[in-house]
């Protein structure tokens, strides 16, 4: 028998002996009436008792008052007739100390049978305890201690944690046990989250839901999940965004909405990405990319001051300051910087950008079309000059973003963007941006197209590129084009991810410490 399989028998046994005593090993019924951190709150300040902690002395309490708390054992100091445990509930932590002459007999002989990881309840009254060495400590002295329920596996070490990263992931119910500054982590995604939507809903944006199946593929160049309804016999896509059903939205005179949900990608996993993962995507009428850019700013901002306390922060040891104005960079001029940072070939200029023919000479003579890494396999597919300018970009110019500010990239092609509205001055790029920060995208926006002869045109050339064995390509949506012909407003609209920005806000290395059960291969 393994190690760990003879721990579990011994505390299947303590189950079994609890049960002999009479009691339940997995009770139900106790309320608390506190949280360790009311308690916490309650006394703060608070100075121990000239008695406290006394050798053989009942405990002196702060208080008469009785307290009804709950949680798991995830400390415990055992000796003789009396233990110290720390109990964690949703709230933090609270010492017990639980003592045979003030329990009595019967509940101590429950007591004994108690270990790290159980649950138990605890009725009692305030003390502060006089440690030999430091401050003293708020602790509740029980007079009633009942088990609630009785772990059968064993918690990680405290001193030693749960470090296997895989293990993390795949068991994070122990991850969050063990380890407080995960359980934080969650705790600011969700105040992320909040944030997001009370900034919104202060502007007068209408939360809405949309569907996560869709007939055709939509919204967002991606390669979809597929599944299949039986009752209808229909094959479905999960949803790669919820973009044209927003928009639609928008048409029916909702003039301001948002959702945040959960969008499905079939591509690979790396530390930014999920196949399953959180967007915010919202829209608004008679705005443009020009007003996200600054409502955006706005935004990351408070959530800045909100979650990491301030607007200059460090992610992975990178210095970022959120202070205003964030630059904004064209497309062409980053990736002009990137050649003459030497990440791609020399003379590559805004001018060799600006002529697709003295680009694709520059390709040929630089040999970057022939190499064997992703900008070369990429260039060989590319149909158009714009495409092959997003591939430039997409593969060196990013890199040559400024690491220390966020960024605004804009002057997308307009063959990159098939949803953007045209660009007046220039109808070869869109008006659209993608917010940068630490070398990562975390927002798209673009003033949206609503002319349906020229969504019905570009539609026709994501047909033509799915034909031609392009895997990442839309459907032809006729009734999104139908939608469009009843009049979609000047509306501008905006996706965020809310993974990569939780990441950013709380420091974590990869989009898995931020999801709470990201995608793993299957246990052998």
């Amino acid at each position: 028998m393994s190690d760990e399989r003879e721990l579990i028998a011994e505390r299947e046994k303590k189950v079994e002996e609890i049960r002999a005593l009479g009691a339940n090993p997995y009770a139900n019924g106790f309320s608390p009436t506190h949280t360790a951190a009311e308690i916490a709150a309650k006394f703060a300040g608070a100075e121990a008792p000239p008695d406290a902690g006394e050798k053989g002395a009942a405990p002196a309490l702060l208080s008469d008052e009785h307290f009804k708390i709950a949680g798991r054992i995830v400390a415990f100091r055992g000796f003789g007739k009396a233990a110290f445990v720390k109990l964690l509930d949703r709230t933090g932590e609270i010492q017990v100390w639980v003592r045979k002459d003030l329990i009595g007999d019967a509940a101590f002989a429950l007591w004994k049978l108690v270990e790290r990881g159980d649950f138990i309840g605890v009725v009692g009254s305030p003390t502060i305890t006089r440690p030999k060495n430091g401050a003293g400590e708020l602790t509740i002295v029980a007079e009633n201690v009942v088990v609630l329920t009785k772990a059968t596996r064993s918690l990680p070490e405290k001193f030693h944690g749960l470090s296997d990263q895989e293990i993390r992931y795949r068991q994070r119910y122990v991850d969050l046990i063990v380890n407080p500054e995960v359980r934080e982590v969650f705790r600011k995604r969700t105040a992320i989250v909040r944030g997001l939507r009370r900034f919104l809903d202060a502007r007068g944006f209408f939360e809405v839901e949309t569907p996560m199946m869709h007939s055709i593929v939509g919204g967002a160049a991606a390669r979809p999940f597929k599944t299949h309804h039986n009752a209808l016999d229909l094959d479905l896509n999960m949803r790669i965004a919820p973009e044209l059903h927003l928009k639609r939205l928008v048409v029916g005179s909702l003039e301001r909405v948002y959702e945040i949900g959960r969008n499905f990608r079939n591509e690979g996993l790396s530390r930014q990405h999920n196949p399953e993962f959180t967007m915010l995507e919202f829209y608004q009428a008679y705005a443009t990319y020009e007003d996200l850019m600054r409502l955006t700013e706005t935004l990351f901002q408070e959530l800045a001051r909100e979650i990491a306390g301030g607007e200059e922060l460090v992610y992975q040891g990178q210095a970022v300051s959120f202070a205003s104005p964030w630059p904004r960079i064209p497309m062409k001029d980053a990736i002009v910087e990137a050649s003459r940072r030497e990440l791609l070939p020399g003379g590559l200029e805004r001018a060799v950008l600006d002529d697709p023919e003295a680009l694709t000479r520059w390709i040929d003579a630089s040999g970057v079309g022939r190499r064997g890494d992703d900008l070369g396999a990429v260039l060989r597919k590319s149909e158009s000059h714009g495409e092959r300018v997003g591939a430039l970009f997409d593969n060196a110019g990013e890199k040559a973003l400024p690491a220390d500010r966020p960024t605004f990239v804009t002057e997308y092609p307009a063959e990159t963007s098939p949803l953007s509205r045209r660009n007046d001055a220039d109808p070869t790029r869109v008006d659209r941006f993608e917010l940068f920060i630490v070398g990562r995208e975390h927002a798209n926006a673009f003033s949206e197209l609503n002319d349906p002869a020229d969504q019905r045109s570009r539609f026709a050339r994501q047909v033509v590129a799915k034909a031609s064995g392009r895997d990442e390509t839309m459907d032809y949506d006729e009734d999104y084009c139908r939608a469009l012909e009843y009049g979609l407003p000047p509306t501008a609209g905006e996706g965020i991810g809310i993974d990569r920005l939780t990441m950013l806000l709380t420091d974590q290395p990869s989009i898995r410490d931020v999801i709470l059960f990201p995608l793993m291969r299957p246990e052998q």
